[in-house]
């Protein structure tokens, strides 16, 4: 064997397979540099077999896992969406591998959607799009069949804001408590989420601010900011809790049949999407939804010329840039743009009829 030692009296093994060299010194005895080369060789010859991390599964098994993530990290809403369409895909690709879905089925799966709407079928490639990176980054697939697949052109359109008559109209048409709630809703420019959620420990009278919170954060985290009230919804607070009921804790809550326990039951509202169109139907104007709410009073801020940051924090955007989506009003600048473009035009055409004349 190739062994021997130094001037420090330690031995070293010193061989040469297959045209690589390998050595490693320091050992005490011959008898261990003499075991340490023997091993090394016959890791060199035998190698252990390398475990190939899975890189498949099934697609239902996918969207389950994909599912339950959702659940943990999001709102209670981007996971009934997600469930929703989920159960649409599991009808065309449950009994399939994720590596046996191609990307022509992926396509004609949203060429079919589109036929609701381009913006339908868009939805549909966002989602699985996030499915199947889920997928990688978790190391259960290998392939995206979504990735490569673009998102369908669509019309984009001036958003409809209500103005604020229109929103007095549908307000006044409701009951009391759909009163208070919309006023709410209104005021602080909240999610409809964020106001579900409201418990009276989140509502500070003394101190004039209300406490939300939302999920539509990175990381999924439920993240509480403060606003302060205005005179009506302190009104309303106000009231709403000198005649609460001592063993709710919800702001505003609802006594509803149950499915789950078919029985009665009460709790905080979850989703009240036809109330909105009757109000508006109602009160004779054009239909809105709640979230119009929000563009409406980020709007009239704009026109008053809050400062923008102010906006983007009542909102509760981490983004100034989603924030610049909900303001539909003219700022300053651009109507003097707008000034400046039709005396310029009026100044050159003034100028250029002088000199034809003197002509």
């Amino acid at each position: 064997m190739s062994v021997y030692s130094n001037r420090n009296k330690r031995w070293r093994y010193d061989f040469t397979l297959k045209g690589i060299r390998y050595t490693e010194a320091g050992f005490k005895t011959k008898k261990e540099a003499q075991r340490a080369e023997a091993q090394r060789r016959e890791i060199i010859l035998n190698p252990a077999p390398i475990m190939e991390l899975p890189t498949d599964t099934d697609f239902f098994e996918l969207v389950n896992e994909r599912l339950d993530y959702v659940k943990a990290y999001n709102s209670e809403r981007h996971y009934k969406e997600y469930l929703y369409m989920a159960r649409r895909w599991a009808k065309e690709w449950q009994s399939y591998a994720c590596s046996e879905i191609t990307a022509r089925m992926v396509e004609q799966f949203v060429l079919e959607r589109s036929k609701v709407s381009h913006y339908v079928a868009n939805k549909e490639i966002r989602y699985l799009k996030a499915t199947f990176n889920f997928g990688l980054k978790k190391g259960l697939i290998s392939h995206n069949p979504v990735a490569d697949i673009s998102f369908l052109p669509v019309e984009k359109r001036i958003k409809y804001i209500p103005p604020v008559e229109h929103i007095d109209k549908v307000i006044a048409v409701a009951d009391q408590d759909t009163q208070d709630y919309l006023w709410t809703i209104r005021e602080t420019m909240g999610r409809v989420s964020e106001i579900n959620r409201l418990v009276w420990d989140d509502i500070d009278l003394n101190d004039r601010y209300i406490t939300l919170y939302t999920r539509k954060k990175k990381g999924g985290h439920l993240t509480p900011r403060r606003i302060w009230m205005t005179d009506k919804v302190y009104e309303i607070l106000s009231a709403r809790y000198q005649r609460r009921a001592g063993d709710r804790p919800w702001v505003f809550w609802h006594r509803y049949f149950s499915t789950k326990t078919n029985d009665w039951a009460e709790g905080p509202y979850k989703d009240r999407k036809y109330l909105m169109r009757n109000l508006c139907e109602k009160a004779g104007v054009p239909y809105f939804r709640y979230h119009a709410l929000r563009h409406a009073g980020a709007s009239l801020m704009d026109s008053v010329n809050v400062p923008i940051g102010a906006i983007q924090k009542i909102l509760g955007h981490e983004n100034r840039r989603t924030t610049e989506i909900y303001l539909h009003s003219f700022s300053e600048l651009e109507k003097q743009a707008v000034r400046d473009y039709e005396a310029a035009r009026k100044k050159s055409h003034t100028f250029s009829h002088t000199q034809k004349t003197r002509g």
